[in-house]
């Protein structure tokens, strides 16, 4: 019974009320407080630097008082020139804040360097697909005498005979020689 009488007397109420106001000016404080520590409302526009050269946007970003990262430049794109941006996050034109960093995407001086794989003494269509799926392009087929038919006997970049797990670049044309079937 005291329990229920205290819940509705007047001191009661008077510490709930108290409790109340300062539960708000605490509430009020902090959220004060966050917008000055994170500088809310203070942003800036990312600027598009897709295609410039790694040198400029370095000074580019720096003028707008933004940082930068380059994450990869495994991709090489050959319609952008060597060295450049390719891709970046945040994208051009989003609020960001002063300070933030952007992640760019370079574009390498060429593609990647390659090992030819070992097609001798294979048909040409297992041939085919190892080329294709490491990344080369078949070039030209020519045939010569030799009992198997379309089995690999040699292969050819830039007309001149090269060995299994010579380097080139990725998207070289692959010209094979293949057997005929007559001796």
């Amino acid at each position: 019974m005291n329990f229920l009488r205290f819940l509705f007397s007047k001191i009661f109420f008077k510490q709930l009320f108290i409790a109340a106001i300062i539960a708000v000016v605490f509430v009020g404080i902090s959220f004060w407080g966050l917008n000055i520590y994170t500088k809310h409302g203070d942003r800036i526009q990312v600027p598009d630097v897709e295609t410039l050269t790694l040198k400029s946007v370095a000074t580019y970003l720096e003028q707008n008082e933004l940082r930068y990262q380059v994450l990869d430049s495994a991709k090489f794109n050959p319609s952008y020139p060597p060295f450049s941006v390719i891709e970046q996050y945040p994208f051009a034109g989003s609020d960001v804040k002063k300070g933030r960093t952007i992640y760019l995407t370079v574009n390498p001086s060429g593609y990647r360097k390659l090992s030819v794989p070992n097609v001798i003494q294979i048909t040409k269509r297992n041939a085919e697909t190892r080329l294709t799926s490491v990344g080369f392009q078949l070039g030209e087929v020519t045939y010569r005498n030799n009992i198997g038919k379309d089995m690999v006997l040699e292969i050819r970049h830039k007309g001149n005979k090269i060995e299994p797990g010579v380097i080139l670049p990725k998207t070289s044309k692959i010209d094979l020689v293949l057997g005929n079937g007559k001796r």
